[in-house]
């Protein structure tokens, strides 16, 4: 054979020694590589090192068998997957769901990721708070609602203030008005595509959402009756312990006096300290002081000035800082670096704690998006979504190294316009490799959702295995608490009031179900 023979033939040659080695492949030694593959991977799963006992067995594959089946009736007969659909569309299919109503049941532990002014329900907010006396609405030149507590309105103003009530009998129909004034402060839509079309049309309704509930809730009586129902209702929702991003922003009176941000802080922990008192299944609430990222480098250095001033003082109940905001079009982390390092200039240095937002992104090796490694270099303790993070190998190695917990905010993610199905999520990888993470419900007022079991549906049921089963929720709750702002004395009084509430729930999910005839083994 010449060699240009040899040349044209050696393909042949060598393909034919390929399929000849996977002709020779017994089925067996096949499947045994296959099984290798396999089981390499769930060893690596997010919760794979829980071992559940008999009891959390049986459950597990009854919440499997009701996964796969939303699951496979998706993939095999197409109807609608709810994760992969904006959260206003799919909110009464999750409601609807099995697997969902086990979730509602489940103690959570703790919500780490939460803003103030969006925890409590805007049922609440309308149904309660609008109907006491001296509060008003106006909707300013741009035809925006706001609304805010008077003893005498302002005149003139840039606004028509009229009295709620006033304008509610006006309209004849009390249930109506209700339902309008909801649907005017939130952010729900029927065509989230159409109205929605870009990140930045949707946060404008987001700012808008903010505005209107400051105005109430920062009325110094509604903010305690406030905070009072947000714990109530994350209790409701078998949460028993919350931190809270934070402004000290100042509240209000009547007169319109204003107190400053040692009274916010004395009345968040007073608040508190009365409802666990009235509550001793609860473990507790912690806040976070935040900074708007779109405030000057001086007004951040003032927040950070007086978290040092706090920290001491009320550490019961203030344990962290953060700056809060849209990425996108904010300031990045580098850009406040010099205020950031302040508390180490001091003599002696102060250790801040820091829980920074980063990376709810989509700008690929932008400076936004780049805050992900500031915040790793400023030693956070978590970070907040970390959307990109899966495009930053380097970063990803160094949370596993310092073991920094990502909290992912999956509804969040979704209604803000930077993933449309929850399948394509980042986190899924992070899932799948074991990372440090909680899952958080961030805003949930803002989007009708409840504290967190509608998070925890949208992780469970789109970035973890079909075949993924209890340990997932039950490392999710445990993480909760172990990545949280409390002290290690606080955490192990946690983790026992958490197993009581775990235990009666195992119980009460078997006795359900074996009165269903629906148990397994």
């Amino acid at each position: 054979m010449t060699y240009s023979c040899f040349k044209a033939y050696f393909p042949l040659l060598l393909l034919n020694v390929l399929f000849l080695h996977i002709d020779c492949m017994s089925i067996s030694a096949y499947t045994l590589e296959r099984q290798r593959i396999m089981k390499s991977e769930e060893s690596d799963m997010f919760g794979s090192s829980l071992v559940l006992n008999k009891q959390e067995g049986l459950i597990s594959d009854i919440l499997i068998k009701a996964k796969r089946a939303e699951i496979e009736d998706s993939r095999v007969n197409g109807t609608i997957f709810p994760p992969a659909i904006n959260f206003f569309e799919s909110k009464k299919l999750i409601d609807s769901s099995k697997v969902f109503q086990i979730i509602k049941r489940m103690p959570k532990g703790g919500a780490l990721h939460t803003h103030g002014s969006a925890i409590t329900s805007l049922d609440w907010l309308v149904k309660n708070v609008t109907y006491r006396a001296n509060c008003y609405m106006c909707h300013d030149n741009q035809g925006h609602l706001q609304m805010h507590f008077y003893d005498t309105p302002p005149q003139p103003s840039y606004c028509q203030w009229e009295s709620v009530q006033h304008v509610r009998e006006r309209s004849g129909n009390a249930l109506l008005f209700d339902q309008q004034l909801i649907k005017n402060i939130s952010i729900i839509v029927d065509d989230p595509h159409s109205t929605y079309v870009t990140v930045n049309d949707v946060w404008r309704r987001f700012g808008l959402y903010f505005k209107i509930v400051n105005g109430l809730y920062r009325y110094t009586p509604i903010f305690k009756d406030y905070l009072q129902q947000a714990l109530r209702e994350f209790e409701e929702d078998n949460v028993q312990y919350i931190e809270i991003r934070a402004t000290l922003s100042p509240l209000y009176e009547l007169d319109g006096s204003k107190h400053d941000q040692e009274h916010k802080l004395l009345t968040y922990r007073d608040t508190v300290n009365d409802y666990m008192a009235a509550h001793p299944d609860f473990i507790g609430c912690k806040l976070i002081q935040s900074g708007i990222r779109f405030f000057k480098r001086d007004d951040i250095l003032d927040d950070i000035k007086s978290y040092v001033k706090y920290q001491q003082k009320y550490s019961d109940i203030i344990r962290g800082f953060d700056l809060i905001g849209q990425e996108g079009p904010g300031k990045p982390l580098s850009y406040y670096l010099d205020d950031l390092l302040y508390p180490s200039t001091l003599d002696p240095p102060v250790s801040v704690p820091y829980f920074f937002h980063a990376g709810e992104t989509d700008w690929e090796g932008s400076q936004v998006d780049l805050s992900l490694v500031d915040a790793v270099l400023l030693n956070t303790s978590r970070i907040g979504h970390g959307f990109a993070l899966y495009k930053h190998p380097e970063v990803m190695k160094m949370l596993k190294q310092k073991d920094i917990a990502i909290e992912v905010n999956p509804i969040s993610n979704q209604v803000l316009k930077l993933v449309e199905d929850l399948r394509n999520h980042g986190a899924i990888t992070m899932f799948a490799n074991d990372y440090p993470l909680v899952v958080g419900s961030d805003d949930p007022a803002a989007w009708g959702a409840l504290p967190q079991s509608h998070d925890f549906y949208m992780a469970y049921m789109a970035m973890t295995r079909e075949d993924a089963g209890l340990e997932v929720l039950k490392q999710l709750a445990i993480n909760s608490m172990q990545y949280s702002a409390m002290t290690s004395s606080e955490k192990m009084e946690a983790m026992k009031k958490w197993e009581r509430k775990w235990n009666e729930f195992i119980i009460e999910i078997l006795r359900q179900h074996s009165h269903d005839g629906q148990l397994i083994g």
